[in-house]
């Protein structure tokens, strides 16, 4: 019996031996000191864009200099923007930032503005390396000036060179992020100038209408009206919910049906479970407003039906009417629009000249917001012929990373 605990013994610690080794190698296999210097200059690259994907500026560059002197293994960073002008320092240790060292800086930054990198001895031992910040087209967006004791090396010199490309591009990606939303804020003030003169006028003349024969009724239409032009020219982000959007588009035809009368018919279906999606903001007045005006105002009524449907990770809206329908070639020869090649492109109603032009703009509009915001498997779909009445289809997925309600404001 001893010999049978004794021999359990010698097992169970044989067995603590390899495993105590198998532990000891697996935290040496991931822990060796090239891949430590890799996790670390990862971070460090990590927490510079943080800093500069939020533009070059003197604060993001303060948050980023210290990284990028890091990255660089010099002595002392300092960044300019394009026109020379100093945004920030790192360390702030004035032994570094000697006179003489900062008027060196000074110069080669802005002799690197030109787009070539500038080597200028200073002061005693220390070396000034001025290396421009240019994008991929070549333009000149500032300056990485790395003050650093001795003469740099290849290396040294091919490292700042990296370090400084990598800067660039990531101020770069902040002014393309910036450039997008100006567009997005552009596209959204179109649709906003469409609404204006093309359903304000009938709305007031409708109200108008109901004043001396139903005063109820036309103070029931100006709350309407005023909620609906509080939501259309609201400040509060390019993308909303699905709720909203629809909760809108029931004032907007609320309106619409007492200027047509019964001759306006609307079906809604909506699955509850996508009324929280988010699509952008005001994509889905432009298709109502398109079926009503050039489905069924030209014919003096008709029926448009709304659906919203889950259809797994998407969420899938249609808006159908049953009015004179399109010409599906009439905007495939279009200049500039962005689905011409597209199977189904959305196109406008042949009439009237003025509202073919409209209804183009807007779907155009919500196909390019869709893209933009989605990737381009979410473009719109319309399915028309001339008197066969028209379909225009829209898929959001139900989530995606980076896009919330009231994200973005517009002023």
């Amino acid at each position: 019996m001893s010999g049978q605990i004794a021999l359990t013994l010698a097992v169970a610690l044989l067995l603590a031996a390899v495993a105590a080794v198998l532990v000891v190698r697996t935290r040496r296999v991931v822990a060796t000191p090239t891949e430590r210097a890799v996790h670390a200059a990862l971070h460090t690259a990590s927490e510079a864009a943080r800093a500069l994907r939020q533009g070059l500026d003197a604060e993001s560059a303060a948050t980023a200099a210290p990284f990028l002197r890091e990255l660089t293994g010099t002595n002392g960073v300092a960044l300019f923007d394009g026109h020379g002008e100093l945004l920030a320092a790192d360390p702030s240790d004035q032994q570094i930032w000697q006179p003489d060292i900062t008027e060196t800086c000074a110069a080669t930054a802005a002799e690197s503005i030109s787009g070539e990198r500038r080597v200028l001895n200073g002061a005693r031992t220390s070396t000034v390396v001025a290396q421009p910040l240019m994008t991929e087209a070549g333009d000149v967006l500032g300056a990485l000036v790395v003050v650093t004791i001795g003469t740099p090396g290849p290396g040294m010199l091919g490292a700042i060179g990296e370090v400084a490309r990598y800067a660039a591009g990531q101020i770069e990606l902040a002014e393309l992020d910036a450039s997008r939303a100006r567009l997005d804020k552009a596209e959204v003030l179109a649709l906003r100038a469409q609404i204006s003169p093309h359903f304000i006028y009938n709305a007031l003349n409708t109200i108008a209408s109901f004043v001396r024969t139903d005063p109820a009724r036309a103070r029931e239409l100006i709350l309407e009206f005023a909620d609906f032009t509080r939501y259309s020219f609201r400040a509060a982000g390019q993308y909303t919910t699905l709720a909203e959007e629809l909760r809108n588009i029931d004032r907007y035809l609320t309106l619409e049906r007492a200027r047509f009368g019964a001759a306006l018919k609307v079906r809604l279906q909506v699955a509850p479970e996508v009324l929280n999606v988010v699509v952008p903001f005001l994509a889905l007045q432009p298709l109502v407003e398109n079926a009503v005006r050039h489905g069924l105002a030209g014919r003096g009524g008709g029926s448009v039906e709304i659906v919203a449907t889950d259809a797994g990770s998407d969420c899938v809206i249609t808006v159908e009417d049953d009015g004179s329908g399109m010409d599906p070639d009439a905007l495939r020869a279009g200049p500039g629009d962005a689905l011409a090649d597209r199977p189904d492109p959305p196109v406008a109603a042949p009439q009237p000249a003025g509202a073919a032009e409209s209804a183009h703009v807007g779907l155009t509009n919500v196909d390019h917001r869709l893209r933009a915001a989605f990737g381009n498997d979410y473009g719109l779909v319309v399915e028309t012929a001339i008197g066969a009445g028209t379909k225009v289809i829209m898929r959001v997925p139900k989530f995606r990373s980076g896009v919330r309600a009231g994200g973005g404001g517009f002023a």
